[in-house]
């Protein structure tokens, strides 16, 4: 038997997603949810096709930018503006800016970890596909060496 959704619950779901950043994935999101991954797909949908309004006739998508839209530069000039602000001051700026503190917060984190890279494979590991995709065992180039 499929569950009921009231309409609260799929825009509080939307709006969950929105909140997000790009490292959390969707599919987990509904998990956390519980709901299925097609269907939060498909309230996003509406969402994006002002099918699914707030209670005040809002559109969900609104033309702010979401937290992982931000530029680098954007994100650091946040988290300088925000750095001299109280707590409800911090909550005003945010709200202002269609952001939460934890947003801020995790910008900042990120900055002092540097970029992201992508561990690079070592070169042995290159060679070994290489010779397993062309029947080449490593023993046998030994034995020509």
């Amino acid at each position: 038997m499929s569950r009921r959704f009231t309409h609260e619950s799929k825009v509080q779901a939307v709006k969950k997603v929105l909140s997000q950043y790009d490292d959390v994935r969707l599919e987990d999101i509904a998990d956390d949810l519980g709901v299925g991954y097609s269907t939060l797909q498909l309230w996003i949908a509406l969402a994006k096709n002002n099918e699914l309004k707030t209670k005040n006739n809002d559109s969900l998508m609104t033309t702010e930018k979401r937290p992982h839209d931000w530029s680098l530069i954007d994100k650091l000039n946040a988290i300088i503006e925000r750095a001299s602000l109280d707590e409800a001051a911090l909550n005003e700026y945010c709200c202002s800016k269609g952001l939460y503190p934890h947003h801020i917060q995790q910008w900042k984190q990120d900055f002092f970890k540097g970029p992201a890279t992508k561990p690079v494979k070592s070169d042995s590991k290159q060679l070994q596909k290489k010779q397993m995709r062309f029947g080449v065992s490593t023993r046998t180039i030994n034995q020509l060496n």
